[in-house]
């Protein structure tokens, strides 16, 4: 799979490993709690407040006086502003209140790109293609949305009710539709289908509180479709939820094992143990890492590979071993501390250093490539880091290292063929979906299954050609160099972006992985 579609597809990969995702479940998660009168922070602020020069937002210089704080103890320690928080915990919690759409402002008109099944809008009779004209009787269309305005108006107490007016695809009338707000689920799966014959595949966006419930879904329908052996596919997730993580992994491991340990100085050490007999404990089993698997994920593949009961296929993960409770305050904003460390079975520590200060932290994925670790095993593998890190070993007496990520057993370099600037300037500009909503519609209708359609359509060089002169009314100047270069990438994209506005996630990475190399290894490797 081209490495880009990944990244386009996970956008909100990089915000999660920049919170920190690993965060433990606890009564106190979001416990409130005020500064002390008689701290210095609370004592500044408040003169600030009451005796400064000029007027101020003390709440703005408040939120950078304790992320400042936090940033200096470790890089995942962080403030979370109200928005932020709410959008980090509804993604983690399973859902949020609304009418379950995805949209794209395209002409500043919403087209609605995706309609949840089970949600308000599908249970209304809302299609996707559905362009919305007016909202409660207002003008909504042509008023210079942002997301900001979407989300104020689509968002809302449950129960509570909005009036959408609609015009539908191919069609000048407009219909008037009354949908009542409620809880839309989110699911922490982007995919799950027969890869190969007998082979299953499920990717894993994030470790949510429904994931092992998900899971658990996705495995019985693949059972009954005769899957025997697995990929699990967590390239790109950030993290999540500790205990997750372990109720994913005791779908995998016979019960009472170590799954994983964690301990700091103000939290004795706890053990996580496999606590019932999971689903998918004897099948083969490959497990897909790369760059930005994180976290939960790190826990994951540490422990499948410390058991000897997966193959780890891909790249060295992200190396995030630290735990983070979150803390509420009262005006919806929150810390996520760091309050521990995790260890997997063999008691290797995952986490990267992060002596050299925040800034080389964040730096260090660029430097993986200036190495070339990226495209080479052995150019980590030399590396003095590596050397002198502690060894441990798997459950079978092999190898395996600490400090610095999950290495694979086989080892995939990235793909960067046609992964230029153009098609990230592209996806900026959403024109993938554009073109699919504008130009593709037609051929779309064409096809009665997503099978026939995986199967037997293409994009040909003149709709690549169409699309290019289509992006080039945005795009002002595109480089022929990297259009040629970006031909096949672009092509894949196109089809997939169509797969999924037709059909959904499942059929988007169902185009992606047809040409996915890793994913090749990891079949070859469990066959």
């Amino acid at each position: 799979m081209k490495r880009t579609a990944a990244i386009i597809f996970r956008s909100l990969i990089l915000i999660l490993l920049g919170v920190g995702i690993g965060l433990s479940l606890g009564d106190n998660m979001r416990r409130g709690f005020s500064f002390s009168a008689n701290n210095k922070i609370s004592r500044v602020l408040h003169l600030v407040r009451n005796d400064y020069v000029d007027s101020v937002n003390v709440d703005s210089i408040e939120g950078v006086a304790v992320n400042n704080v936090l940033q200096n103890l470790d890089p995942h320690s962080l403030y979370l502003p109200p928005q932020q928080a709410e959008s980090i915990n509804e993604r983690l919690d399973g859902g949020f209140n609304g009418i379950g759409i995805e949209y794209q402002v395209l002409r500043d008109t919403l087209i609605i790109t995706q309609v949840y099944n089970d949600g308000p809008a599908h249970d209304a009779g809302i299609i996707t293609g559905d362009r919305v004209i007016d909202v409660n009787s207002k003008k909504f269309s042509g008023t210079h949305l942002t997301q900001a305005a979407v989300n104020r108006v689509f968002k809302g107490e449950k129960d509570s009710e909005i009036t959408l007016s609609i015009i539908r695809p191919a069609s000048k009338m407009i219909k008037v539709y009354h949908v009542k707000r409620g809880h839309v689920d989110l699911s922490s799966l982007d995919a799950s289908y027969l890869v190969a014959p007998s082979i299953g595949y499920i990717k894993i966006s994030k470790f949510a509180s429904t994931t092992d419930s998900d899971f658990r879904m996705a495995l019985k329908k693949l059972n009954r479709e005769g899957m025997q052996k697995l990929v699990l596919d967590l390239r790109g997730n950030g993290g999540g939820y500790l205990n997750s993580a372990t109720e994913l992994a005791s779908e995998f491991l016979d019960k009472g094992k170590l799954i994983v340990f964690t301990k700091g100085v103000h939290q004795p050490r706890e053990d996580y143990l496999v606590t019932d007999s999971g689903l998918f404990r004897h099948g083969k089993l490959a497990v897909l890492i790369d760059e930005y698997s994180a976290s939960a994920s790190e826990i994951l593949a540490g422990a499948l590979q410390d058991f000897d009961r997966a193959v780890i296929v891909g790249r060295r993960s992200f190396g995030k071993g630290l735990v983070q409770q979150q803390f509420g305050f009262g005006d919806g904003s929150a810390i996520n501390l760091t309050v521990a460390r995790y260890y997997t079975p063999s008691g290797r520590s995952i986490q990267k250093s992060y002596k050299e200060g925040i800034e080389n932290y964040r730096n260090e994925l660029a430097e993986r490539v200036q190495k070339g670790e990226l495209f080479s095993e052995q150019s980590y593998l030399s590396d003095s880091a590596f050397k002198k890190a502690a060894m441990y070993h798997t459950s079978g007496g092999r190898k395996v290292f600490s400090g610095g990520g999950i290495m694979p057993d086989v080892f995939v370099p990235a793909d960067t063929t046609g992964n230029t600037t153009l098609i990230q300037e592209l996806n900026n500009q959403q024109l993938f979906n554009a073109f699919v909503i504008d130009k593709m519609q037609t051929a779309l209708n064409s096809f009665a299954t997503d099978s026939d359609f995986l199967k037997n359509y293409s994009i040909n060089n003149d709709q690549f050609d169409d699309f290019i002169l289509y992006a080039s009314q945005t795009l002002k100047e595109m480089d022929s160099d990297q259009i040629r270069i970006s031909k096949d990438n672009i092509k894949l994209l196109l089809k997939a972006f169509a797969a999924r506005y037709k059909w959904g996630d499942t059929a988007y990475f169902q185009v992606l992985n047809s040409n996915d190399k890793t994913l090749k290894k990891a079949i070859v490797a469990i066959n």
